[in-house]
């Protein structure tokens, strides 16, 4: 591939990634909660169990899922969208679509989507993080 990129570029690019959509969403998550902030600290244990969900039972697998992935390709100069797998790539274009879908129909409250959001958004940054440790370590121990 004549614009490809390396397996670190993957690595760093897939947690920056991860950290900008966790940003983007967490931005929402704030400006929601801002507009509906009675009972907080209900909201609070909320978001916490929303994070807990998608980081332990989704998120955590991705992540293993893709370092391996990343981790076992061949070729020196990869595609830089490659982070992803297919499948991956549909999964995210169908959860952008319906965010925003929801959002613009008003679908759900907004008490709703400022939990969510939140917990849902932390979840994701902590994966971006994770994929740049990933990165950083294995920097240490594999050198270019």
């Amino acid at each position: 591939m004549k614009y490809g990129v390396n397996k670190e570029i993957l690595l760093i690019t897939a947690g920056t990634v991860w950290i900008i959509a966790g940003a983007n969403i967490l931005r929402i998550g704030i400006v929601t909660w801002l507009n509906n902030s009675e009972g907080w600290m209900f909201k609070i244990g909320e978001a916490t169990i929303v994070f807990l969900l998608f980081f332990v039972l989704i998120f955590k697998r991705l992540y293993y899922k893709h370092t391996q992935r990343i981790e076992r390709k061949k070729e020196q100069k990869n595609c830089p969208f490659s982070f992803f797998d297919v499948k991956s790539w549909i999964v995210m274009i169908f959860m952008i679509c319906l965010g925003i879908t929801i959002r613009s129909f008003h679908l759900l409250p907004e008490s709703f989507i400022s939990v969510f959001y939140t917990g849902l958004s932390i979840a994701l940054i902590l994966t971006g993080v994770l994929f740049i440790r990933y990165w950083w370590l294995r920097r240490k121990t594999n050198p270019v």
